[in-house]
């Protein structure tokens, strides 16, 4: 099969590599479209520690059941599946709570940290377990199919920080998450949602998606503006989908009293927080990781148009070119916001 290899760092090739073989429990999807992340852009040049070469990325992704192993029951070949990108086992304290995002023994496709290396979706076939599998509904396309990961990450941060009546939500940074993450608050409840970046044109685009209140701003400027709009209070709940220092800082300064910070983006390691702000202000400050089972929810909401994820689809491209739009996403090209590449070819992502 072809497959986008990174062989080392900043080195992606197009290669012939064998197709993998399902485990009694694991279905053998054939890949028609998956997302390049902006986790995978990290792992590209080795910032992220998390894609160690060799290693075939890509998490995002939907496709064909083309075969399954002897204990899989609940699929079918010919099936249309999109997968979640954790692989829990099922089994552990966590996964029994229904909060698999955390589960002991969590890998993630596309990933490759020292612990483990799983192989990813960036190629025409991959092998996935049956439990983390979902069947995708005839109205929602491969190339949307392939936004499910993101979408369920947006929603699960708001399912952790649910509105009460009459309340502002602000999302800092207006990227891929950010733009999902303000689509979902509006979807649960918040009354008001401000969306914040530097970049005119990620604001632009969130404009379309109905959100007036985009501002160009951070710093001061930002925590100003938004204590003008809350009648001198804060925000009520700040979602940060950047994960650096200064957003994060930020996202403190925007809250009011008793508010809650939730915590999406991890672009950095580390951050220093303002900890007397944080207790004196009384603060709720929680990290959101990945998903946990908001994947049928996406797929409703996605149908019934209450997210939208055509307006951030960049582009839909053969696998052929992953190479060249790793290279574009990677010296962060004005305007580009979600790029899927389709192994069978862009018509069949459709």
């Amino acid at each position: 099969m072809k497959a986008l290899l990174l062989s080392a760092y900043k080195e992606l090739k197009m290669t012939e590599m064998p197709a993998p073989e399902p485990a009694e429990d694991e279905l053998l999807v054939r890949v028609e479209a998956c997302g390049i992340c902006g986790s995978d852009v990290h792992g590209f040049d080795g910032s992220s520690g998390r894609r160690i070469p060799p290693l075939v990325m890509g998490h995002e992704a939907a496709g064909t059941v083309v075969a399954r192993g002897a204990r899989c029951e609940t699929f079918a070949v010919g099936d249309r599946v999109t997968f979640d990108s954790t692989v829990y086992c099922g089994r552990c304290v966590f996964c029994r709570r229904g909060q698999v995002n955390l589960c002991e023994e969590r890998q993630v496709l596309g990933v490759s940290c020292g612990d483990y290396r799983r192989m990813g979706a960036f190629a025409e076939m991959v092998v996935v377990p049956e439990r983390i599998a979902y069947r995708l509904p005839d109205g929602l396309s491969f190339a949307e199919a392939a936004m499910l990961e993101a979408v369920s990450v947006a929603m699960h941060a708001v399912r952790l920080t649910p509105p009460a009546d009459d309340e502002t939500a602000v999302v800092i940074g207006a990227g891929m998450i950010g733009a999902l993450t303000a689509q979902a608050a509006r979807g649960y409840g918040y009354s008001h949602v401000v969306v914040a970046d530097v970049d005119a044109n990620r604001l632009k685009l969130v404009r379309e998606l109905g959100f007036e209140d985009a501002l160009q701003a951070t710093g001061e400027e930002l925590v100003a503006m938004v204590k003008e709009m809350t009648s001198g209070l804060g925000a009520d709940a700040v979602f940060e989908a950047v994960g650096k220092n200064e957003t994060v800082n930020v996202a403190i300064d925007c809250a009011r009293k008793g508010g809650r910070v939730t915590l999406i983006g991890n672009v950095t390691p580390t951050v220093t927080l303002p900890l007397q702000k944080v207790v004196s202000r009384e603060l709720r400050l929680q990290g959101s990781a990945a998903s946990s089972g908001e994947y049928p929810k996406a797929m409703e909401w996605m149908q019934e148009g209450k997210i939208r994820v055509k307006p951030l689809i960049s582009a839909v491209a053969p696998l052929e070119e992953g190479v060249e739009w790793f290279t574009r996403l990677y010296a962060h090209e004005p305007g580009l916001m979600k790029v899927i590449l389709a192994p069978q070819g862009t018509e069949a992502a459709k």
